[in-house]
């Protein structure tokens, strides 16, 4: 199941880079597979991880996911994805800060432990990114965003504070990564 999610997922962001670079996008779910696979998850959450983005960021549907990899994953896809990206592609999506505080409220009540997982996974790969990405680009960074500096602090300050909330709930591995992520969050924004 894991290779067939790694061919899904590089077909259908087949032609992808991450935001301002020339690193093909699978890198980011590959990223987030490894670290599922490093915590000892289960063969779906981490084909679910590795999907995370398919249903959001490409013409692929819930239901194709679900035809492909089963129920559970497609819903471990949709509980990681925001739910107006994939509800109907041809909507506008509703502002940035709105999409983010529905994230964050989906983290904090409704998630379970494995949707957290591929969450946190995947706001740390970003997060890590950023880092880098911020220690080579300096300010100018920001500009490859849709919301600036300041957004982007209060937005994965946010994330790692849920993420550390229940993490703490639940222990780890969850909790482990929600530290990690908390650390670079703040390496990124206080240095």
């Amino acid at each position: 199941m894991i290779f067939n999610a790694i061919q899904f997922a590089a077909d259908a962001h087949a032609g992808q880079y991450r935001k301002g670079t020339n690193i093909p996008y699978i890198s980011h779910p590959v990223n987030v597979m490894k670290t599922l696979c490093q915590q000892g998850c289960d063969e779906e959450t981490i084909a679910a991880g590795i999907l995370h983005d398919v249903v959001e960021d490409t013409p692929v549907t819930l239901e194709m996911v679900e035809q492909h990899f089963g129920k559970r994953v497609a819903r471990l896809v949709a509980g990681a994805s925001e739910q107006d990206k994939i509800t109907d592609k041809h909507l506008p999506e509703p502002d940035w800060k709105v999409r983010k505080q529905r994230t964050l409220h989906h983290l904090e009540q409704e998630s379970d432990l494995s949707v957290l997982m591929i969450s946190c996974a995947d706001k740390l790969d970003n997060a890590r990114a950023i880092l880098h990405d911020y220690r080579e680009k300096g300010e100018e960074l920001w500009s490859r965003f849709k919301a600036g500096k300041d957004e982007q602090k209060w937005y994965y300050s946010s994330l790692a504070g849920v993420l550390v909330k229940r993490g703490n709930e639940h222990g780890n591995p969850l909790l482990k990564m929600a530290l990690e992520l908390e650390t670079t969050v703040n390496q990124i924004f206080l240095s």
